[in-house]
């Protein structure tokens, strides 16, 4: 425990301080990202949509932040290690797979949460919109399993992207606008179907932004897919899940690496 904390500690470490030596990032990552949301918020304002949707929006923002971390910060980074020269330097190592991600994890939320909470802050200042927390421990409960349901995603996918032996940032594309659509970021999921809505909650992203909209704009409630109580439940299955599949993966990985040294594409 104490070789795998010290491992989490290292990695994150480089991600913080770098994140704090540039300072001038963090501003455009705000910036940039609330251009975006500002137009979806002025059409929901030009059909008259209800006051909830625009809050939809900004919430939806901040919990992409996220998602990006997860897709580029931790799924394809195994990509990035290996074409740096890292990676067999990783794979040797006596610290665990899951440590080394973990600790990457850690520090790239250090400046994703900066950044959502200056989504959160000038979002709901320039659009003046109205959030009533009506269970605040549940909405923290739900905000963390959501969290680590989708860094367990992203930890399962940095050896997918890896063993698929194509270039991590085709890959990390091809999953970023399907996310955005089947999650439901700028809308309510429910407006999907039963169906495809109910396909789509094996995304964390899905579960965890139907269940804060409903804690935080209780009127919100008829655009829910479900009770945030029965979601949290399935984040936290979902958590697990992701989490075996990825130390399955991972050491399907680290065993490729030992025994045949080198990576394979085809190993299934």
């Amino acid at each position: 425990m104490i070789e795998f904390l010290r491992a989490v500690k290292g990695r994150a470490y480089p991600r913080v301080i770098g994140a704090l030596r540039e300072p001038s990032w963090m501003l455009w990552d705000t910036f940039l990202p609330l251009l975006s949301l500002s137009a979806y918020v002025f059409v929901y304002r030009s059909l008259h949509a209800p006051r909830e949707f625009e809050g939809f929006v900004i919430l939806g923002g901040i919990m992409t932040a996220y998602w990006l971390n997860v897709l580029w910060g931790m799924a394809s980074q195994f990509y990035w290690e290996k074409e740096t020269g890292n990676l067999q330097y990783y794979i040797m190592a006596p610290a665990s797979l899951e440590s080394i991600l973990a600790g990457m994890a850690l520090g790239g939320m250090f400046g994703t949460t900066t950044r959502a909470i200056g989504i959160l802050l000038l979002g709901t200042w320039l659009f003046k919109v109205d959030m009533s927390v009506t269970n605040p421990y549940l909405l923290l409960l739900i905000f963390v399993i959501c969290l680590a349901a989708m860094y367990a995603m992203g930890m399962m996918f940095s050896s997918l992207f890896l063993l698929w032996g194509r270039e991590a940032w085709v890959t990390s594309s091809l999953f970023e606008e399907p996310i955005y659509f089947l999650s439901g970021q700028n809308f309510p999921v429910k407006a999907l179907g039963p169906y495809l809505s109910m396909a789509a909650s094996i995304i964390p992203l899905t579960l965890g932004l139907d269940a804060m909209r409903q804690l935080i704009f209780p009127s919100s409630i008829k655009f829910a897919l479900m009770d945030p109580y029965l979601e949290l439940i399935f984040l936290s299955i979902l958590t697990i899940v992701y989490l075996f599949l990825a130390k399955v993966f991972l050491r399907k990985m680290e065993n490729i690496g030992k025994t045949k040294g080198t990576i394979l594409t085809r190993w299934l």
